[in-house]
């Protein structure tokens, strides 16, 4: 995958009832062959708790959509709540996911190709 592929342009989320609604827009489209990843990370100010989220993609179809914790606690979700269409990637995680963050907590959205880091840091819009 070249540095100009599928590279994070805007990440947001919005609590919607039950749903953090997480959305995704790349500039290009979802890679069609090999594994592609993008997610989130949010953690304490300190980073002493640390959770990932994030959406797998296996050439071009989403296969994996998890949580998990650094405390070992890891949750996988029903790919059903994965929409993509080209350069827009939307993903609906349970909002347990992200309860209990404290107020002034860290988050930022992150991409991985084939196994890879890719993008990291990225800023994410918070409505929660």
């Amino acid at each position: 995958m070249s540095s100009n592929d599928a590279l994070l342009k805007h990440v947001s989320i919005a609590a919607k009832d039950t749903i953090l609604e997480a959305k995704f827009d790349i500039d290009g489209n979802i890679p069609g062959s090999g594994a592609f990843v993008v997610g989130l990370v949010a953690a304490t100010p300190d980073y002493s708790h640390q959770r990932r989220l994030g959406i797998e993609f296996m050439n071009g179809e989403a296969v994996s959509m998890y949580s998990f914790s650094h405390d070992g606690t890891e949750e996988n979700f029903d790919v059903k709540s994965v929409e993509h269409s080209g350069s827009t990637i939307t993903g609906n995680f349970p909002m347990s996911t992200v309860l209990g963050l404290e107020k002034g907590h860290l988050m930022s959205a992150f991409s991985e190709a084939d196994g890879r880091e890719f993008q990291s840091g990225v800023p994410v819009e918070e409505a929660l």
